[in-house]
C-alpha cells in the first residue's frame, strides 16, 4: 500500500487500497470527479492546475473519508474555477446565483446550434405547465433523443399535464465563482407515449431514471418549435 502525500507535506495511508481505485465516492470526491467533467479536465490536468500530485488528486476523489485542509481546498477551487462551499457542499440547499454580478456583465444571445449542444444529451431542467388553477414550475430529469426532449412520470404527477398542451421547457448552467451563465427556452407541443415499441426503445435510451424515484412508467414527448438562449459574460 502507498502513502500519499498532501501538498502541505502530511503523509496519509489510505486505509484501503479499493478507495483509491479511481471511482469517485463520498460527497467530495464526486463533486471533485463532476467538477472536472464539467471543465472538460483529466485528473492529471486538474492537479497541475492545483499544483499537487495527480495521486493526491485521485485519493481524494476515491477515499469518501478523505478530509484536506483549507489550503488544500482553495487551491482545488481555484483550479477547478468554482468555491470551497460548492465543493464542499456547503451551497447544496441554496438557490444558485447569490452573488452580485460581474463588472462589465452583459447579455448575448445564443444560436439554435449552440442551444442545442447545451441540452446535451441528458441532465435536469424545468417543465413550465399551466393546469386550471395557474401556472406551475416543475423539475424533471430529461434526456434528448432524435432531437426531442423526453422524460419520465407518473400518471397523476405534475409533469403528465404537459400530454396534449404547448409547454415550455428550461435549462440553466450558473457559475456563481464568475457571476455568469447561461439558459435555454424550449416551447412546443407535448404528448404522452402511448405506442409500445417508442416506449421501449425509450428506455434504452434514456441515460438514468428519474431522481424522485417511485413507480414513474409514464413517458413524455416534447417536440420543439422554438429553441433559443442567453448567456451571461463578463
Amino acid at each position: 500500500m502507498t502513502d500519499v502525500t498532501e501538498p502541505t507535506g502530511r503523509t496519509t495511508t489510505p486505509p484501503d487500497a479499493a478507495d483509491v481505485s479511481g471511482t469517485p465516492r463520498g460527497d467530495l470526491g464526486r463533486r471533485l470527479a463532476a467538477r472536472r467533467a464539467q471543465l472538460g479536465l483529466t485528473r492529471e490536468e486538474a492537479a497541475e492546475r492545483a499544483g499537487m500530485a495527480s495521486g493526491y488528486l485521485r485519493y481524494l476523489e476515491g477515499h469518501p473519508e478523505a478530509a484536506p485542509g483549507a489550503e488544500v481546498l482553495l487551491r482545488l477551487a481555484d483550479a477547478l474555477e468554482t468555491t470551497v462551499p460548492d465543493l464542499t457542499g456547503g451551497t447544496v440547499d441554496q438557490p444558485p446565483g447569490p452573488g452580485q454580478a460581474a463588472r462589465g456583465a452583459r447579455f448575448e444571445s445564443i444560436g439554435t446550434a449552440e442551444c442545442r449542444a447545451l441540452l446535451g444529451d441528458h441532465g435536469v431542467g424545468r417543465l413550465a405547465v399551466v393546469p386550471e388553477d395557474g401556472p406551475v414550475v416543475v423539475p424533471v430529469n430529461y434526456t434528448v433523443v432524435d432531437n426531442t426532449i423526453v422524460f419520465r412520470t407518473a400518471a397523476n404527477a405534475t409533469p403528465a399535464l404537459a400530454d396534449g398542451e404547448r409547454v415550455a421547457f428550461e435549462v440553466d448552467r450558473i457559475d456563481d465563482a464568475f457571476s455568469r451563465g447561461w439558459s435555454v427556452l424550449v416551447r412546443g407541443d407535448a404528448h404522452i407515449v402511448t405506442d409500445p415499441g417508442e416506449r421501449e426503445e425509450l428506455a434504452e435510451r434514456a441515460y438514468s431514471g428519474p431522481w424522485a424515484g417511485g413507480t414513474r412508467d409514464v413517458w413524455v414527448r416534447l417536440a420543439p418549435d422554438a429553441v433559443t438562449g442567453r448567456r451571461i459574460t463578463a
